[in-house]
């Protein structure tokens, strides 16, 4: 097994986690098996409990671990299934650590940071780096660990010395450190500086750590003289020092390591330039060449609890850009406090009530995603009765689910008092209930957690043709409560014009819904966002999109191949643009296509043929 670390150094928020995800991929691309770990040094025994303010999202895996969202950058870029065991942290290392001491293994010895816990930390290394996360049998070739912070953390001292340990453990040609550093510009002078990354450097190598690559983060490329300077001052050979610069989407940064010939120096410090071969990118290429080509918009407005920081809602906002990028589409989202939609805000905040709903109305499809606590639950509420009302695309997702069913109770159903237990234990139509494997006293993995099977009740259904008229998908879980509706209110849901589409195997619990009158209406109580791939979209997130573009047609009839339907034209410049004329009408105009007899595809004469 070869071991590529990665760490970080001057500030946070580099970007290790893309940095980690794309040397995968270069490696991957070189016909090499990849893993993948993180470490993150806080207590929590995994992101469970952690507010998405504090953290961003929490990432769940097919095993049900709640996991740091580095894991879905690797799970994405790499196409791999991690599981829990993949992300370490200091609360699970020492958890493992106190149980033995507590059965008696360490034979009454005092147990100490080193030895124990800097093996423990190998040993964990070890074990799960042979664990295969791609499908095939037997381990990777290459894991790929991401230490999270930054050098000099003291939380991260222990891992440090451990990984320090493992480099000599695990001997010469089997351990590639790349270091992760700023090179700032400082405006007043407009020169790129590299004493931040030497102090990063010095303070690695005074740990016991020594670089074999710098990853130098900066806004533009690294001038000559500036990677002269830090390889004398770093001892690091020029040509192992590679750029970072800031690009246009994240996947132009594998294309920035192969152009730089990042994986020939990982490969040589692994000794493996025998085995592996030249990156084959052409298809990670194309994809990002793609969306940056994409102009013709479809506005999302995402109503959420915590707009404020886009992290946490990470994995929806990546399956929105899968989606948008296979419809041909240029995603904006618009971001909307569900605490502004409310009659409330209106009252104290008027300017933000007003842009609030603006943003709402101005936009091609409503997206609601997961969420706990009853803050903001009335503007989501009423998100959903716009949709509904207005027939404008609509996607639910856990949380967002259930309030579409409250929303249809009380609106369609005339059911004024139907809530959730959640925001009203007492309420007298309980259309949300709390569930058996929840814990009303204990957060931390007491939900129903990870892949779960739904099966479908209906097969002539938009949710159905969308995931290739198969009879049940498995997506994963995280939710407290779910729709559990009494026997005898389905028949009034259905009767109503509301269609419970996908059940459990159990048949009780509801996981998805669907209003068939509209154009497009779905709630899931799983979490598709989880399973999105940049080449392999989730099938509901191609929905909404294709829905709020008017491709949703054409796409039901061939769900396996969304591109198939997308027509393009050639701009001036030989570049293909992608633009869709679609049957129907989109921003109040309506287009004729007009078919080429060359290839079948869809060209536009101009702008579009107005009929």
């Amino acid at each position: 097994m070869k071991y590529v670390l990665v760490t970080g150094g001057v500030v946070s928020g580099l970007g290790k986690g893309v940095t980690a995800s794309s040397i995968g991929v270069v490696l991957k691309a070189c016909g090499l098996r990849v893993t993948s770990i993180k470490i993150d040094p806080y207590l929590n025994t995994d992101a469970g409990t952690m507010s998405p303010f504090e953290h961003g999202e929490v990432f769940v895996l097919d095993d049900g671990g709640e996991v740091d969202l580095d894991l879905g950058n690797y799970e994405r870029f790499l196409d791999i299934k991690l599981t829990c065991d993949n992300n370490i942290t200091t609360g699970k290392i020492y958890q493992s650590v106190i149980n033995k001491e507590r059965r008696g293994d360490y034979l009454g010895k005092t147990v100490q940071v080193v030895p124990h816990i800097t093996d423990a930390i190998q040993e964990w290394i070890e074990r799960v780096a042979v664990i295969p996360v791609d499908g095939k049998e037997g381990p990777a070739d290459v894991c790929v660990i991401e230490l999270g912070g930054t050098i000099g953390d003291i939380e991260s001292m222990p891992f440090i010395e451990a990984l320090g340990q493992f480099s000599y453990r695990v001997g010469p040609g089997n351990f590639c450190l790349v270091h992760v550093s700023l090179v700032p510009v400082l405006s007043v002078v407009g020169e790129q500086k590299t004493k931040p990354t030497q102090h990063s450097v010095r303070g690695l190598r005074g740990l016991g750590l020594t670089p074999n690559i710098l990853a130098c983060r900066s806004t533009k490329v690294l001038n000559e003289n500036v990677k002269e300077k830090l390889s004398q001052f770093c001892h690091v050979p020029a040509s192992n020092i590679i750029t970072l610069n800031d690009v246009t989407n994240i996947w132009h940064i594998p294309l920035l390591l192969r152009d730089q010939k990042a994986h020939d120096a990982i490969l040589k410090v692994l000794n493996l330039q025998g085995v592996a071969r030249e990156p084959d990118l052409d298809e990670w290429t194309n994809r990002a060449k793609l969306c940056d080509s994409l102009h013709d918009p479809v506005r999302i407005a995402m109503v959420g609890k915590y707009t404020g920081l886009s992290d946490s809602y990470l994995s929806v906002w990546k399956a929105l850009l899968h989606a948008s990028v296979a419809c041909r589409k240029k995603l904006v989202v618009d971001w909307v406090p569900s605490t502004d939609l409310e009659d409330t805000t209106a009252k104290e905040a008027p300017d933000a009530y007003k842009a609030a709903w603006n943003l709402l109305k101005g936009a091609d499809g409503i997206l609601v995603p997961g969420g706990f606590g009853d803050r903001g639950v009335q503007g989501k509420i009423l998100a959903a009765k716009y949709a509904r009302e207005k027939n404008v695309p609509y996607l639910g997702i856990c949380l967002g689910m259930q309030i579409a069913v409250i929303e249809f109770a009380r609106s369609v159903m005339n059911l004024q008092d139907a809530n959730s237990t959640e925001f009203d234990p007492d309420t007298r139509t309980p259309c949300v209930v709390f569930m058996p494997e929840g814990s009303k006293t204990h957060m931390g993995a007491t939900m129903r957690l990870g892949s779960r099977r739904t099966y479908f009740e209906v097969t002539d259904c938009k949710a159905a043709k969308l995931y290739g008229n198969v009879s049940y998908v498995d997506e994963r879980h995280r939710h407290r409560y779910e729709s559990q509706v009494n026997p005898d209110m389905v028949a009034k849901f259905e009767s109503a014009g509301l269609a419970f589409v996908g059940k459990d195997e159990t048949g009780k619990r509801m996981e998805i819904i669907e209003l068939p009158a509209h154009p497009y209406f779905v709630g899931v109580q799983f979490h598709p966002e989880f399973k999105s791939r940049p080449g392999k979209p989730s099938a509901l997130f191609l929905g909404l999109i294709a829905s709020s573009c008017g491709q949703l047609d054409a796409l039901l009839q061939n769900p396996s191949q969304p591109n198939k339907h997308i027509p393009a034209k050639i701009s001036s410049n030989g570049v293909f643009s992608p633009k869709v004329y679609p049957n129907g009408h989109q921003n109040g105009h309506a287009y004729k296509p007009v078919k080429s007899l060359v290839n079948g595809n869809y060209y536009a004469n101009g702008n579009g043929v107005h009929v």
